[in-house]
């Protein structure tokens, strides 16, 4: 009834299987993880030039070395930020690390990785007692 095909599928890629790297589900993850703590950091490090404190030196050394761990000891690039023009406002700062820490949480969990959520759960809750000691400035836009 049907002649079987004879002819290469107009279809099918030239590349083949191996022409391309495969990554696993779990290094997918790292690489997510590494970069929501890796942007965690960047803000952490602006926060610090705005309103240093200790908690926040500490925050920025865990994360660098989760990071190295996740990135196989391969340390973050540390931005140097500086306070030209328009210095950026803390309760801004203070949100988008709160977020931050809230994607790294979503991902760090559904890696199984204790240390990360751990991270990033602290991160969270130090953020929004941050936030809630300036309420008149998180009104202001």
């Amino acid at each position: 009834m049907y002649e079987p095909i004879r002819s290469k599928s107009v279809h099918s890629t030239m590349a083949g299987p191996d022409d391309f790297p495969h990554r696993s589900r779990e290094e997918e993850l790292d690489i997510q993880l590494a970069g929501h703590l890796a942007a965690l950091l960047a803000v952490t490090d602006e926060l610090r030039v705005t309103a240093p404190s200790a908690d926040l030196d500490t925050a920025a050394e865990r994360l660098t070395q989760e990071i190295t761990r996740l990135r196989g000891g391969r340390t973050p690039a540390r931005a140097t930020t500086s306070t030209r023009g328009r210095e950026p406002d803390a309760t801004t700062l203070h949100r988008k690390a709160h977020a931050l820490a809230g994607r790294a949480l979503v991902v760090a969990a559904s890696r199984a990785d204790t240390a990360a959520a751990i991270l990033a759960a602290e991160r969270m809750d130090a953020h929004t007692a941050a936030l809630k000691q300036r309420p008149l400035a998180s009104s202001a836009h």
